[in-house]
This record gives C-alpha cells, sequence and structure tokens, in this order.
C-alpha cells in the first residue's frame, strides 16, 4: 500500500487517494440488502452532520456498470487538510473501527477502516483533493432499489477514481461503466480531470489505455 502521512503538497494529496484506492478488503457479507443497510447507515450520520460526502466503490459500480460482489461500503468525505481529526473522532464515536489504533492509521493514510452495527466494513476515504470535492459536488441521489436511495458518485467521477486506481478489476469495473452508462459522462472533463492527477504521480499511461478501452468498446 503506497500511503502519506499528513498531506503537505498536491502530489502527497495524490497519493492519498491512491491509498484509499487500495484501502484492505473486508469480509464478506451476507447479501446486498445488509450493504445497503450499512450504507445507509452511515449515509445518515453524514447527512446529519452536514458532511459532503458520496459512495465510490462497488455500490456505485453496480448501479453505473455491471453488477459485482461487493463486500464493503466505499464513501470519500470530502474533509479538506486540517480538519481531519474532528471527522475521525465523530465517526469513531458512532462506528466501531476495524483494525487497532484506526484513528491514528486514518490519519497517517486518509482512509478510515469502520464496521456498520450490522457488522459491515465500511471503508471512508478522506477527501482533499480538488478532484474529490468536484466528485463529491457532483454526486446525486439514486435509488438503488425500490425505496432506497444512495448519493452516488457521478459516473464520470467513477471513471477518474478507478483509471487512477489502475488496478485489474478497476479496468474490468470501467468497461461495465462505459457500456451501461458511457453516454451519460463529459468525457472531456474526465480526461482533463484524470490527467492533472495522472501528473502528479508521473505516469499518464492511463489517459492512453481508457482512450484504447473506448475505441474497441465503440466497435461493439
Amino acid at each position: 500500500m503506497a500511503c502519506f502521512p499528513q498531506i503537505r503538497s498536491a502530489s502527497e494529496a495524490a497519493g492519498s487517494l491512491r491509498c484509499s484506492a487500495y484501502s484492505p478488503a473486508g469480509t464478506a457479507v451476507d447479501g446486498p440488502n445488509r450493504l445497503i443497510e450499512a450504507a445507509r447507515e452511515i449515509q445518515d450520520f453524514c447527512d446529519s452532520k452536514g458532511w459532503h460526502f458520496c459512495f465510490i466503490g462497488g455500490i456505485a459500480v453496480q448501479h453505473w456498470g455491471e453488477a459485482r460482489l461487493t463486500r464493503d461500503a466505499d464513501l470519500t468525505i470530502f474533509t479538506g487538510i486540517g480538519d481531519e481529526a474532528r471527522y475521525v473522532d465523530e465517526l469513531l464515536a458512532r462506528f466501531a473501527g476495524r483494525v487497532e489504533q484506526a484513528r491514528g492509521f486514518a490519519l497517517r493514510h486518509r482512509v478510515l477502516l469502520l464496521r456498520a452495527s450490522n457488522g459491515v466494513p465500511l471503508d471512508v476515504s478522506l477527501g482533499a483533493l480538488a478532484f474529490e470535492e468536484q466528485a463529491v459536488d457532483s454526486a446525486s441521489m439514486q435509488e438503488i432499489v425500490p425505496g432506497q436511495r444512495l448519493r452516488l458518485a457521478s459516473p464520470g467521477s467513477l471513471v477518474v477514481f478507478k483509471a487512477f486506481a489502475d488496478r485489474p478489476q478497476d479496468w474490468l469495473d470501467l468497461e461495465g461503466i462505459i457500456v451501461k452508462s458511457g453516454a451519460r459522462i463529459d468525457w472531456d472533463a474526465v480526461q482533463a480531470q484524470l490527467k492533472t492527477l495522472l501528473e502528479l504521480k508521473e505516469d499518464l499511461s492511463a489517459l492512453d489505455r481508457l482512450a484504447a478501452l473506448r475505441e474497441r468498446l465503440s466497435k461493439r
């Protein structure tokens, strides 16, 4: 896991985003109803605090792309830089941590590993990048199952998160998102946002890979 301590620069902020993408997997859950229940629990808590957040992981992928097994609820809360401890402390007062010294881990790596009251893992990224703020601001409430709505990152934001993380599963997820929701995406904005992030880690290869994936899918 490539992580950084407290963010002091844009390049370290990019590292924190990569760190959140590689946060440890949770334990298996019994089914989608328990996952949605857990997501609603932390969503209601964030709403009660007036926090800016959105779900970015498997729940969002299932909605904007193809269905796949997901074990935990991943979300980004935009904390900015300097106020992370307040968010972490309030979350730990409400939810149990999944690792020893969860507070210290979160402040070092900007990922808080929690557990919902029904046992489902919750991975909370502490957002600080301008892109993360944009992703949270552009998120919207979506009906996941009848009567259950969650605040999801837009498909365009999800593409940026996934292409930046650049793992094999991310590219599988990207294919499903492009096929199902590609028409909803502002690709110029995606390219600009992704390029800015990739420049911080000095590796632009994901841009070409994303373009090649879009080209291949357009020929189907």
